[in-house]
């Protein structure tokens, strides 16, 4: 019995149509495919852009006040806290003893931080959502943007404790010999946790950085620094502005912040702006 093939011809053929529907194909999805991938690519840098956009934020609005830097137009610095309250302004004249008063802080007597001479312990009277740690620091009245730096009006931790008494306070927190500001009638202060004294937010070739440093002296002249985490990558172009008389008066600084990343041929720009509380 003779079995009967494919010709040449029939085999040609089917060749061709087979192209001309998979070009078909390829004319209407490939697009389609494109534009997915495209918009998976802008996607995923906004979400990365905006995630970097709120870290540098949240550091902003915690940071101890009149400490932005503005060190280059794609870098800047702050001194971030992480707790903070009032601090007792004046002796418990009701149940402090042994009289005269005032008396040395003990068990019976309260610690108050009198601004008007050195003090090396003070009490703590409101809740403090993260209870400072051997180390930390405390500033108190930072009015001027190099002070926290230079060290005028901050205090190593040495001990902390919760108060003897319940008229006391809630935490006894003891310092080196510190002298504060004495025109400083605020009561409040603030907690630089050891481990991050200061901050740098710098761009650096297409990386966003987060660079924790300790505190300098006086103002950096750079960052170019490539060490740190890492908030973003594939960045463009990066802008940040900070103006520290915001509005009517001094006590309302504002930064301005744009971030732009680009990934094979897709580019995405956010923009931001971050209130920052300059009251101590």
């Amino acid at each position: 019995m003779r079995v009967r093939g494919f010709s040449l011809i029939e085999l040609v053929m089917v060749i061709m149509i087979t192209g001309i529907l998979a070009g078909a194909v390829t004319v209407f999805l490939k697009p389609a495919i494109d534009s997915y991938f495209d918009t998976r690519r802008r996607a995923d840098m906004t979400d990365m852009a905006d995630t970097a956009m709120r870290r540098m934020s949240q550091d902003i609005r915690r940071a101890v006040a009149n400490s932005v830097q503005s060190v280059s137009p794609s870098c800047f610095q702050l001194v971030p806290t992480n707790a903070g309250g009032r601090f007792r302004m004046a002796p418990d004249t009701l149940n402090d003893t042994p009289a005269p008063l005032p008396c040395t802080p003990s068990a019976t007597c309260s610690a108050p931080l009198d601004v008007t001479q050195p003090v090396t312990e003070f009490d703590v009277l409101t809740p403090m959502a993260t209870v400072p740690a051997v180390n930390d620091w405390v500033v108190i009245n930072n009015q001027n943007a190099g002070d926290v730096y230079a060290g005028a009006n901050r205090a190593q931790i040495s001990a902390i404790a919760a108060a003897s008494r319940s008229s006391d306070g809630l935490f006894r927190i003891s310092i080196g010999s510190t002298q504060f500001a004495s025109d400083y009638d605020g009561g409040r202060f603030v907690v630089v946790p050891n481990a991050e004294q200061t901050v740098f937010y710098s761009c650096v070739g297409n990386t966003l950085y987060r660079t924790s440093a300790a505190f300098n002296a006086s103002q950096a002249a750079t960052c170019a620094a490539t060490t740190g985490a890492i908030v973003a990558t594939d960045v463009a172009s990066c802008t940040f502005v900070y103006d520290p008389n915001q509005g009517a008066t001094q006590q309302s600084g504002f930064v301005w912040m744009r971030l732009e990343l680009s990934r094979d041929g897709e580019s995405v720009a956010l923009v931001h702006g971050s209130h920052v509380d300059n009251v101590p």
